[in-house]
């Protein structure tokens, strides 16, 4: 539960500096988090399915949630549905909530990589650098018990996601990045990371053309971002959702929940 506090903290400092009110983050949240558990979850159970519904596979683990297994793709996605729904029922501009989220999001991947060093998984391959990771041998692929260390992808991605936080609560102090871009900075800037560290993991993998699901993933994932980014700098050219009010409920007597007091145009500078 931790994770999910940062995050909401962080959205919750960014949303008030824009002129929003206090408390909505979290109330959006709770209708983000249950979706985001489902569809990450239906991430992982649909790309490995044979856990499940293979020859020894168990049907009825696939609700262990417990025991792990989320796909960060499917938590976003779901996520997202959850959160636009809370937007609806609070009557805020949905773009401007995933700004402000944005960079806890990070933050709160950053913290959760950690849970794959306490359970020994989802490791690179073997290495002899210094920083190398120490497999126990029951936790080691079955071709390669005799080799102990292998890379940290966990660390990589954590302090990657750490610095896509740093990168992205930057350039929307320093940048108009209203109508969603923040956002979609942190997915363009993510998936790089992911694309990498990906890359070096050798757990067992779906692969198209070659290639493991994931980094195909964060490759059409990161060419959706960076069309985004440049699509909506094209429609709203210097332009920061960020200088209108984003209060809960908006001006209803004007019907448009984005009217009202405006804020500043900084991007929602939370230092």
């Amino acid at each position: 539960m931790g994770r999910p506090r940062r995050a909401v903290w962080l959205g919750n400092r960014r949303w008030v500096a824009r002129g929003g009110a206090p408390g909505v983050i979290a109330d959006v949240t709770l209708w983000a988090v249950p979706f985001g558990m489902v569809g990450g979850r239906l991430y992982h159970v649909i790309t490995s399915p044979d856990a499940y519904f293979g020859e020894h596979g168990e049907p009825v683990r696939a609700l262990y949630v417990w025991q792990g297994g989320l796909g960060i793709w499917g938590a976003i996605a779901l996520g997202g549905v959850g959160a636009w729904i809370g937007c609806r029922r609070h009557r805020i501009p949905f773009p401007e909530y995933a700004d402000a989220v944005a960079p806890g999001i990070a933050l709160a991947q950053a913290i959760g990589r950690w849970g794959n060093w306490f359970n020994q998984e989802l490791y690179g391959r073997p290495t002899t650098l210094p920083w190398g990771l120490e497999i126990d041998r029951e936790h080691r692929p079955s071709d390669l018990l005799d080799i102990a260390t292998y890379h940290p992808t966990f660390l990589y991605e954590s302090l990657w996601d750490g610095g896509v936080a740093v990168l992205v609560l930057w350039a929307a102090s320093r940048f108009a990045l209203g109508n969603g871009r923040t956002f979609a900075l942190y997915v363009a800037a993510y998936t790089v990371g992911r694309f990498w560290t990906e890359y070096l993991r050798i757990d067992e993998s779906h692969t198209i053309l070659g290639l493991r699901l994931n980094v195909l993933t964060s490759v059409v994932v990161f060419l959706g971002a960076v069309a985004f980014l440049v699509v909506a700098a094209r429609r709203h050219p210097g332009s920061d959702d960020g200088a209108r009010t984003i209060g809960e409920g908006g001006n209803e007597s004007a019907g448009d929940p984005r009217a009202g007091v405006a804020v500043n145009a900084g991007g929602g500078d939370a230092r």
